[in-house]
């Protein structure tokens, strides 16, 4: 019987490493090179006592036959016990195999999801996420809004519009800036076309970015803000409103996208995109009208 406790208690062992392994994976290179370390010690240690040890190896393999004997004598007597502690401890391992997951959505921050915290890691996650309920038209039609942003009145803020991928992204930031910090995120502005952001960029408020140059005109970029009493809220000095353009920063860094409020040359707090693809996309319009000769 002492050795079934002796081999269930190495089980456990081999099992807990295991486990271990599965989940810091990056943990193992160091605990290989100190093993590989060790084993090169022990033979160069053994090739020298190989000489002394000659006379006592026939009497030592002779007592390991013996053991082997009595071992398997053993394991044939009681291995159903040793077989129901092999599956109870291989439980854990096939649990932690089977609960992780990768992300699929690109470029998303820390990519295994099994190891990340945040809740968008955990929305993007799950089911597919459906825009809310627009405002009423009128939120953006109000005399400040057609005094400080008139450009928003005619905006586009149709959500089929968007890259399906940045929106799925979007919307995961909604859903925690309301549920976990209580604002209530609206969009103001998706895809844009060409024309429209030449006529911004001639206006020489909302943007610097000529025809084919915004992340707007590919669906890869967004203007969102918070709203308040039925307003949009545009005024940085505001501590709420400054707090909820920060934490929608902090929220789309964490999704993957970059943030306009930390852009160096002009600061766009409303503005995420995923700048990545975007340059791609920008890059094969910029050779399409080459080729043109546009």
């Amino acid at each position: 019987m002492t050795v079934i406790v002796v081999v269930a208690i190495v089980l456990l062992l081999l099992v807990a490493l295991l486990c271990w392994g599965l989940l810091f994976p990056e943990s193992l290179g160091p605990v290989f090179a100190r093993l590989r370390a060790s084993w090169v010690a022990v033979r160069q240690r053994a090739g020298r006592a190989g000489d002394r040890a000659g006379a006592g190896a026939a009497r030592v393999r002779s007592g390991v036959r013996e053991e082997v004997v009595s071992v398997r004598g053993t394991v044939r007597r009681h291995w159903p016990v040793l077989a129901i502690a092999i599956g109870l401890l291989c439980i854990p391992p096939v649990i932690i195999l089977m609960s992780r997951q990768t992300v699929v959505l690109s470029d998303f921050r820390g990519d295994d999801l099994a190891e990340s915290g945040s809740m968008v890691a955990q929305l993007l996650r799950g089911e597919r996420l459906t825009p809310p309920p627009a405002p009423p038209p009128e939120v953006f039609t109000t005399t400040e809004i057609r005094r400080l942003r008139p450009e928003i009145v005619t905006a586009d803020r149709k959500w089929n519009q968007i890259d399906p991928d940045l929106q799925q992204r979007v919307l995961a930031i909604y859903e925690v800036m309301r549920r976990q910090y209580g604002y209530e995120m609206v969009l103001i502005e998706g895809y844009r076309s060409p024309e429209r952001q030449a006529e911004l960029m001639a206006g020489g408020k909302a943007t610097r970015a000529g025809a084919w140059q915004s992340c707007h005109q590919y669906g890869l970029g967004v203007d969102s803000a918070p709203i308040r009493d039925g307003r949009l809220q545009w005024d940085m000095e505001d501590p709420w409103t400054r707090r909820g353009y920060f934490l929608y920063g902090e929220l789309a860094e964490q999704a993957g996208l970059d943030w306009g409020g930390n852009w160096r040359s002009i600061k766009d707090y409303v503005h995420v995109e995923a700048t990545a693809r975007c340059k791609v996309a920008r890059n094969a319009k910029r050779d399409e009208l080459r080729r043109q000769g546009l």
